[in-house]
């Protein structure tokens, strides 16, 4: 393979690294149409998260009767379910759970950990006068529901929040009632199960309405699309330092040719290590299909020359811990207020040599999972791939 990358044209005086990256972009998205197999409705506002195996939906909201499920539907028009999607099978399933699954089912926050889903917040129909504050949790290897029972003050009831795990803490920033923008910071430890709120010794002046929340190093970084209506798109970034209990403003980098990205709201955005990637969106006036990265350690913004199959806002996204980012339903027609099922994924990050040829060894055996357990490993698939099949 190497052999064949060093003479490919796109390589010709560039480094392999350099050329990898460029091929693997050249791909773009790749949109999924799993056949035979029931698969979620069209939906907006729900959330989800990726493993190396799986993607979890969870959660949702769509007005057309048909398309929510009509009578079978009794949270109409949310979505009170949990839904998994096999990388390894192609296949969609609706998990049946256990135990009490929240019903605010609209703009929550959802981390994994472990095999933990976490769901904090949300709101239910009508949207901000139904809004939670507790923290659910799902094990997605028993599935079973249990609400957690935690000490201290909590969060206000809100929806719309940003969310992070680190050091084995919950962190909660801003959200809304619907009426009213919160700065809030919490923190949930997940071992003594205390909520905290952090009070910083500099609270920024000017923190954004909008927020998207990661992690880099010892600090939180808030990124904000340009305000409740994308009017404009700020320059600036947010980070809160864990160890210092600061506030600081950080100017970002525009590309070189196109500037920065347009302001824009209910786009999605994920993470992998120190690139974070804004992707889709609506700025008040057109559903965006672009996708830029932000680097968090220079601060540099890029577009990338993907563009989404269609574009789509109030959709949602995760990226796996290989580096795929998969992109999920979403409001794709203003005027006619029309959502879609749609998934497609694309690589962010060259992928390694063990997931080239796994998602090859797929593609030529696509029967693969139907084989037991011990007849894959005789055949020479590790414990963690078969894993990802079972």
């Amino acid at each position: 393979m190497l052999s064949w990358l060093l003479f490919h044209p796109k390589i010709h005086q560039k480094s392999v690294g350099a050329a990898l990256v460029e091929l693997v972009f050249n791909f773009f998205f790749s949109l999924f149409s799993p056949a035979g197999h029931r698969c979620p409705p069209a939906r907006s506002g729900h959330r989800c998260v990726a493993d190396s195996s799986n993607l979890y939906v969870f959660g949702g909201y769509n007005p057309d009767y048909d398309e929510s499920g009509g009578p079978e539907n009794e949270d109409y028009p949310l979505f009170r379910e949990l839904w998994r999607y096999n990388f390894a099978t192609d296949t969609w399933h609706q998990m049946g759970t256990e135990g009490y699954m929240p019903r605010e089912l609209a703009s929550m926050s959802l981390v994994l950990h472990g095999n933990n889903l976490l769901v904090f917040g949300g709101t239910g129909i009508p949207f901000g006068e139904s809004n939670g504050n507790d923290v659910h949790v799902c094990n997605v290897k028993y599935k079973r529901w249990a609400l957690l029972s935690c000490r201290g003050k909590k969060p206000n009831r809100i929806y719309g929040q940003a969310m992070a795990i680190i050091n084995g803490c919950l962190y909660v920033f801003g959200g809304t009632t619907g009426y009213i923008y919160s700065t809030d910071l919490h923190k949930l430890d997940l071992n003594t199960r205390e909520w905290i709120q952090l009070k910083p010794n500099n609270m920024s002046c000017d923190m954004p309405e909008e927020r998207d929340l990661f992690l880099e190093g010892q600090s939180l970084w808030l990124h904000h699309p340009g305000g409740s209506h994308g009017s404009s798109f700020s320059l600036q970034i947010h980070a809160y330092n864990l160890e210092t209990n600061t506030w600081e403003e950080i100017t970002t980098k525009p590309h070189e040719k196109v500037g920065f990205p347009a302001a824009r709201r209910c786009h999605s955005c994920v993470q992998i290590k120190n690139d974070v990637f804004v992707c889709g969106g609506y700025n008040g006036e057109v559903i965006l299909g672009d996708v830029w990265k932000l680097n968090l350690q220079t601060f540099q913004w890029v577009k990338l020359p993907a563009a989404m199959p269609e574009p789509v806002y109030f959709h949602c996204a995760a990226v796996t811990p290989a580096g795929c980012m998969y992109v999920h339903g979403g409001v794709v027609n203003i005027h006619e207020n029309k959502r879609t099922g749609s998934l497609f994924k694309m690589w962010l990050v060259v992928p390694s040599l063990l997931e080239l040829c796994w998602e090859k060894l797929l593609e030529s055996f696509p029967h693969l999972a139907t084989l037991a357990r011990s007849q894959l490993l005789h055949l020479g698939l590790t414990q963690g791939l078969v894993e990802r099949l079972k």
